[in-house]
């Protein structure tokens, strides 16, 4: 048994935090890698050491095997975990370790080699009898790509052979699709993985994704944790999973866990691993893979079970055989967990970058909070934008559910745009309730429908509310700041007759707030319609206590340069403050094609001069693991071309210019 006694964690965020609070209860000191844009996340000072990693994309940080390797032998750590994603499922980081005489905690390189490959793993799990799903690599030239997807059978998915998290996937449901879906898939999968392998798979439609947690130990023991369920999906990528699933029953737990140990067995797993599956409406499940490292969702397991999943990696990495408490494990409650991202879910998930400023998640029984940031720091666009896991635990699905969607609302989230909206409404939506879900959920409720709903009062109350909110905390912080204002009495002018106006921006409306104190109380109009008689309690720069209606009303402002975020139990907005005599030199000129968040251009599909239709493909970018396309949105001419391949622009960046021809046409 080969005891570890420091730990380097070859990640970032929070995987890197949640790792390092389990060797703190083991008594493991951690030592912490970082970049130059994730130097001041919580982290890095979390860790008993850090080593920095000098760059900012993960080819030049994280994914430097031979930098990680000679950080843990400066430090004298023993042993690497490398969370998920990174260099968590690379075979040669693994023997890299062993050969540097370090712990590397996960399964041998040679099972990780045996499930890279998806193709290899289906060939592999179909002769250890795992159910499997009809499918082919791509290999060749496009001219065999229809023969294969006529066996295959459509619809079908493209899917990279190496790699997950949804990338390099894509639907196909007839062969005119084809030939780009592939085209797209291999790009996507060369640049996330390095490789870009794609085979074409059988689509099961309206499956649920359901998982099987696994554990081995180097005796050859297998055992499981039960199922996950994780068919709440944006892309292809999970956003809510929770465990036990709604779909499994007791017969169907049976046959699932047992092929999932089966499969554990096939490859001589050792170590937290994940064998993943598609179950049909029919009942029937196929395999998909088998995610050899920890999984984001791990968290909904550990709160049914009772167990930490990282101690006992650790545990097995010592040599440790799989422990009682595994082997006579039972599903305790449910749990449901959310992931909190940065980004604009009405724009189209497009990540977003930017400062927090404000992070804060209340405490609650049975809430759990795996952040990777906190106010203050920063999102960059180097990295997945996720910002925290929120999971709660119940007695019941009932329960964890409505723990969860509370803890989201009243949540003070400033600075960038968030998926908590739609979060919410996922979580308070009567079909997710029920339990009644597939991976085309979203399909079938719309985002924006949900987000709008996620609140469980009026939007325009709540919007009127924090309006008159954030004038009057801003009145009152302009009164604290002048010496002389603030010996008078609140709301004191020269010239009373005069109403006060500010104008917010609020999500691309523009909203007016006038108010004048006077001897008899406080007037008040938005948009030019009366607000009603307003009794103040208290106000001051970030607290708005006031009866509004008869209704008393308290809402927190904290104010970000322009910006000002309103919280109360009504909901939450961000209203910027709109100059009275903006500079419009900067306005972008008509026909601008503008980037729509930072990030590195890939491809340039035009050249000045050229004609275009609506809908054509102008410029392609990449941003957090993810390619964006900016297209045409008229038909016309490109004018100019403002960026080229490898060029790293920020968002708002001028790409191209087009200019628009009523007579082309668009067919």
């Amino acid at each position: 048994m080969t005891p570890v006694t420091k730990l380097l964690i070859a990640n970032r965020g929070e995987i890197a935090a949640r790792i390092i609070r389990t060797c703190e209860a083991m008594d493991i000191a951690t030592v912490a890698v970082f970049s130059d844009p994730d130097a001041d996340l919580p982290y890095v000072t979390a860790a008993d050491e850090a080593v920095a990693l000098p760059g900012s994309a993960p080819a030049d940080t994280y994914l430097r095997a031979e930098a990680i390797i000679a950080a843990a032998r400066a430090t004298g750590a023993g042993a690497v975990h490398p969370g998920y994603g990174f260099l968590s499922e690379n075979a040669g980081f693994a023997r890299a370790c062993a050969a540097a005489g370090l712990t590397f905690v996960g399964p041998s390189p040679e099972a990780i080699e045996r499930m890279g490959s998806k193709v290899a793993a289906k060939q592999l799990m179909a002769g250890a009898g795992v159910p499997v799903l009809p499918g082919a690599t791509v290999t060749g030239e496009n001219g065999q790509l229809g023969e294969m997807a006529d066996r295959v059978g459509y619809p079908l998915l493209v899917k990279a052979a190496f790699g997950g998290g949804g990338r390099g996937m894509r639907i196909v449901r007839d062969g005119a699709a084809l030939a780009e879906a592939v085209a797209s898939a291999r790009r996507e999968a060369a640049s996330a993985f390095g490789d870009g392998l794609v085979f074409l798979e059988r689509l099961v439609e309206a499956p649920r994704h359901i998982e099987v947690q696994i554990l081995g130990d180097r005796a050859g023991n297998v055992a499981h944790l039960f199922e996950r369920e994780c068919s709440i999906q944006r892309r292809y990528q999970k956003i809510i999973e929770e465990a036990p699933s709604t779909a499994v029953d007791d017969g169907l737990r049976e046959r699932l866990c047992q092929a999932a140990v089966a499969a554990g067995k096939a490859i001589g797993y050792e170590g937290a691993g994940t064998v993943e599956f598609v179950l049909a409406p029919s009942g029937d499940f196929y395999f998909l893979e088998v995610n050899t490292r920890l999984q984001v969702e791990h968290p909904v397991t550990e709160l049914v079970t009772g167990l930490d999943l990282v101690r006992l990696q650790l545990d097995i990495a010592m040599g440790k055989p799989l422990p009682d408490e595994v082997l006579a494990a039972r599903i305790d409650g449910h749990a449901i967990e959310a992931r909190l991202y940065a980004e604009d879910v009405p724009a189209g998930y497009l990540p977003v970058s930017g400062t927090i400023h404000t992070l804060e998640i209340d405490p609650a029984p049975g809430l759990r909070v795996d952040a990777g940031f906190a106010s203050g720091t920063t999102v960059s666009t180097f990295y997945d934008s996720m910002l925290a896991k929120v999971i709660a635990w119940g007695p019941a699905r009932d329960q964890a559910r409505t723990t969860l969607a509370a803890a989201l609302s009243r949540a003070r989230l400033h600075g960038v745009v968030t998926n908590r909206d739609l979060l919410t409404g996922i979580l308070r939506e009567p079909d997710f309730a029920a339990g009644a879900i597939h991976t085309g959920y979203l399909d079938l409720h719309p985002p924006a429908r949900l987000a709008a709903s996620s609140q469980a009062h009026d939007a325009t109350t709540a919007l009127r509310t924090h309006l008159l909110a954030a004038a009057l905390a801003a009145q009152a912080e302009r009164r604290a700041t002048a010496p002389v204002l603030a010996t008078l009495p609140s709301g004191w002018r020269n010239n009373p007759s005069a109403m006060q106006t500010v104008t917010f921006d609020a999500g691309g409306e523009r909203h007016s707030v006038e108010y004048r104190f006077t001897r008899g109380g406080l007037l008040t109009s938005v948009d030019g319609e009366a607000a009603g008689a307003i009794r103040l309690r208290a106000i001051t720069p970030d607290l708005a206590d006031f009866d509004l209606g008869g209704v008393r009303r308290r809402v927190r402002i904290t104010r970000a340069g322009g910006t000002h975020y309103a919280d109360s139990p009504l909901g939450a907005h961000a209203l910027r403050e709109v100059e009275r005599f903006p500079d419009s030199s900067g306005a972008a000129a008509p026909g601008s094609l503008l980037a729509p968040m930072p990030g590195t251009v890939v491809r340039v599909e035009v050249a000045a001069g050229e004609r275009v239709r609506a809908g054509a493909r102008v410029v392609v970018m990449e941003a957090m693991k993810m390619e964006h396309t900016i297209t045409a949105p008229a038909a016309g001419t490109v004018t100019e071309i403002r960026v080229a391949v490898g060029d790293q622009v920020d968002g708002g960046a001028l790409l191209a210019v087009l200019a628009e021809e009523q007579g082309l046409a668009d067919e």
